[in-house]
């Protein structure tokens, strides 16, 4: 009977969550936030000049493999309401906005709006792809050399959440104040969603 009562506390390597929060949580409000670009994006009206970034695509891509098809959101979680709201949220919130689009804006700005500018693609398509599959692997190096109860670990992946989600919000607030603006902050923005890229992608790479 004590045999039961020693494994049992010992199997709980996901037992401590950035925040306090259940886990799929920080994957979930990161995934609301990178979409919320996409949504703000389209929901402009016709006459601004604001076009779709290419970093949002990789990180875009990046949520669709690493949480919104993760089949461990759910798993052993003693509260996995807030997980589930955040992807009826991701889910339903993209849903409601692709309607509305549909209905109220003319599809031939959509798309050009949905269009990377070719320029950007051909810059920073092989940094972009970099910076992500860097901070990917790197997050993975660091769970599997260190261990997921390891205290470096989980003071380094709680960092990854805390940077990761200011700067994706900051970010938004940068591109929409910057959509009609060019060249120098162009190019600090673009070094930011680098960075940014690597942050993320850490971060989701520990919890692959």
């Amino acid at each position: 009977m004590s045999q039961g009562t020693t494994v049992q506390p010992m199997f709980h390597p996901e037992s401590r969550q950035p925040f306090g929060l259940p886990l799929g949580s920080v994957r979930g409000l990161m995934s609301v936030v990178i979409c919320a670009f996409f949504w703000l994006l389209l929901l402009l009206p016709n006459e601004s000049p604001a076009k779709s970034v290419l970093a949002h695509f990789f990180l875009l891509g990046l949520v669709l493999m690493a949480f919104a098809s993760s089949p461990r959101i759910a798993e052993r979680d003693v509260s996995p309401f807030l997980p589930w709201l955040l992807r009826m949220v991701f889910v339903g919130g993209s849903v409601a906005v692709i309607a509305l689009v549909l209905v109220t804006r003319d599809m031939n700005v959509v798309q050009a709006r949905l269009t990377p500018d070719p320029d950007e693609v051909k810059a920073w398509w092989v940094p972009f792809l970099s910076t992500l599959s860097g901070g990917f692997a790197f997050g993975l190096f660091l769970r599997f050399i260190l261990g997921r109860e390891n205290h470096i670990f989980l003071a380094l992946r709680a960092w990854f959440s805390v940077v990761g989600i200011i700067m994706l919000v900051l970010e938004l607030g940068l591109f929409f104040a910057m959509s009609s603006g060019a060249g120098r902050m162009d190019e600090f923005l673009h070094y930011w969603q680098a960075v940014e890229l690597v942050v993320v992608s850490s971060y989701f790479g520990t919890r692959a």
